[in-house]
């Protein structure tokens, strides 16, 4: 079974070179293992969701003109999340404050093209069935 998503979980995107820790506020009044417990509406850039260092995505403007500056090398640039979307698909079976409970399962796309995933779901002792 999936774990429950939370504060601190480890999150990585396919263009992103480092990983990046989750933000989860107390908004939604629930804890897991004693940190606030994310659903899928915690994808918010800078917010929620933290830079992943470096960004290699040919389809981020920034990124695309400093390889065009280089002659067509690809030249990563600071990673500035663009998520527009909430995660998918989360967990049906559990609603917290109105909305699917987030496991580490789901994913999160990001406008440049990225893929968000959960390395690590902050917590290993409760799951979502």
């Amino acid at each position: 079974m999936p774990n429950h998503v939370c504060m601190g979980a480890l999150l990585q995107c396919s263009f992103g070179v480092a990983p990046s820790s989750m933000v989860v506020l107390p908004a939604n009044k629930m804890l897991t293992s004693f940190v606030p417990a994310a659903n899928i509406m915690d994808y918010k850039p800078m917010v929620n969701i933290m830079p992943f260092g470096m960004c290699t995505s040919p389809s981020n403007p920034v990124v695309a003109s400093a390889t065009a500056a280089a002659l067509g090398v690809l030249t990563p640039m600071p990673c500035i999340p663009n998520t527009t979307t909430p995660w998918s698909p989360g967990a049906p079976t559990m609603m917290l404050a109105n909305q699917p409970a987030l496991d580490d399962t789901s994913i999160l796309n990001c406008m440049w093209g990225g893929v968000i995933k959960v390395n690590f779901a902050g917590q290993a002792t409760e799951q979502i069935p």
